[in-house]
């Protein structure tokens, strides 16, 4: 990677960081925010007038699936990586599924290498677990590598990890933070047994958080928190999807010394049953989209501290896989693109403050995997940073998503809050609506 040699100076935004909003200056120097301050002057930095516009610490996004390697017929890095800096997000975590499963520390490294040069992001990307490859999880250097990924309920290839034995050894023996996907497969599996009895195979989108239902994730949920409290496991549950589950995590203790965590998704704050009527497939995924007071419970839960996390659950399909009949087609869908604007309606809306915002999406992100000097506004810090225009409307069309997979569940919907640039450790790689080629991602490094 090329030494960063960029010098840049904001003038005037309206900085939202560390429960704070106020307007200064910021200097970028070599990828580092070097200062901020009322007034800064500078003989030879690039200054970009931010006056009128808020600067928020880029997101970090805990969750995302890019298919590389495998199946990039549907998405890959170079492509998603373009998405997530156009939408704000500077940070990306990657899931272990591709093809093959990221199961080994040598199919984890070629994951690495792939994003060394394709990454307009900075990454990092899970180690993953399945019923026969302690050893290798346990070769996992926690300093490099964001966490272990646990699929304790349905997954691809041979990531399903369902035995007792396994399951005590992970959660016994994990050097680091392990993800949970939570839903429970024998639950799951009675329920479409059932709902196939009663409508053969003419199963419909309306049908799916039925079967795989609050109670399938509650389940999952629950053992896994009870596996966590008997190792002293540092679990971090992903993409609560329900009310009951909230009830699980603790609101009360500060969230460094937290053992136990949770993360929202988008779409599980943005749609509920409700929607299926007319966004079908393409607001199918796994955990389920569920009831309106589903998603009310959860951003309570993540306005109260028992969620203290934000993310997307990024898992592009072609158009023509999710055109497939419900059974047929697979569960997941673009977000990270619009993931910072749908929760700045959401704070239009007045459901959240923008220092709620900031801190979910990147602050907690940042302390959650104890990353190194990322996540906040701060000097001495990696300038990963987004500046918004909160009153210039954006509508998402199929000429503006810069998913591979072209489509996107906001399509047609207009946000009334615009991105205008993003920086990626002090590189501006976008900047009213361009993608600039200026240099890659930095691999996330952990204090750990």
């Amino acid at each position: 990677m090329a030494k960063q040699t960029s010098t840049i100076l904001l003038k005037a935004p309206t900085i939202v960081n560390e429960g704070q909003v106020y307007s200064s200056d910021v200097l970028m120097v070599d990828g580092v925010i070097e200062r901020i301050a009322p007034e800064i002057a500078h003989p030879t930095a690039t200054e970009i007038n931010a006056e009128g516009l808020h600067l928020l610490p880029g997101l970090i996004d805990d969750q995302v699936h890019f298919r590389e390697p495998g199946l990039t017929h549907k998405a890959d890095i170079w492509h998603e990586s373009r998405a997530a800096v156009a939408g704000g997000t500077t940070s990306f975590m990657e899931m272990p599924n591709t093809v093959p499963n990221t199961l080994t520390q040598q199919l984890l490294q070629a994951k690495y290498d792939i994003a060394a040069t394709q990454s307009l992001a900075n990454y990092s990307f899970y180690m993953g677990a399945a019923n026969d490859n302690l050893d290798e999880v346990l070769r996992t250097n926690p300093r490099e590598v964001c966490g272990i990924k646990v699929f304790m309920g349905s997954s691809t290839g041979n990531m399903l990890v369902d035995n007792e034995h396994t399951l005590e050894g992970i959660f016994a023996n994990s050097p680091m933070l392990i993800a949970t996907h939570c839903e429970d497969e024998a639950t799951i599996r009675k329920n479409l047994q059932l709902y196939k009895a009663m409508h053969g195979d003419d199963l419909t989108v309306d049908m799916h958080p039925l079967i795989r239902s609050a109670e399938a994730c509650y389940i999952s949920s629950s053992r896994a928190v009870t596996l966590a409290k008997r190792h002293g496991t540092r679990l971090h549950i992903l993409h609560i999807s329900t009310a009951k589950e909230t009830n699980l995590f603790d609101s009360g203790t500060p969230l460094a010394a937290k053992r136990i965590t949770a993360e929202a998704c988008i779409h599980h704050l943005w749609f509920s049953d409700a929607d299926y009527a007319e966004k079908g497939n393409f607001i199918k995924w796994n955990p389920a989209v569920k009831t309106m007071q589903d998603r009310a419970g959860i951003l309570q839960a993540v306005l109260d501290g028992r969620i203290d996390v934000i993310a997307t659950d990024h898992a592009p399909h072609t158009l023509a896989e999710k055109s497939q009949p419900y059974l047929q087609a697979p569960s997941g869908g673009p977000l990270v693109q619009h993931a910072l604007q749908a929760l700045l309606d959401m704070h239009h809306d007045g459901k959240l403050t923008l220092e709620q915002l900031v801190q979910k999406t990147a602050h907690n992100t940042a302390t959650c995997f104890q990353l190194d000097r990322r996540g906040f506004v701060r000097e001495g810090y990696w300038a990963d940073l987004v500046l918004v225009d909160l009153n210039k409307p954006y509508t998402v069309s199929k000429e503006n998503i810069l998913s591979k997979c072209g489509w996107s569940p906001f399509e047609g919907h207009t946000f009334q809050s615009t991105i205008t640039h993003t920086f990626v450790s002090g590189n501006l790689v976008y900047d009213h609506g361009a993608v600039l080629e200026s240099g890659s991602g930095h691999r996330l490094l952990f204090n750990r």
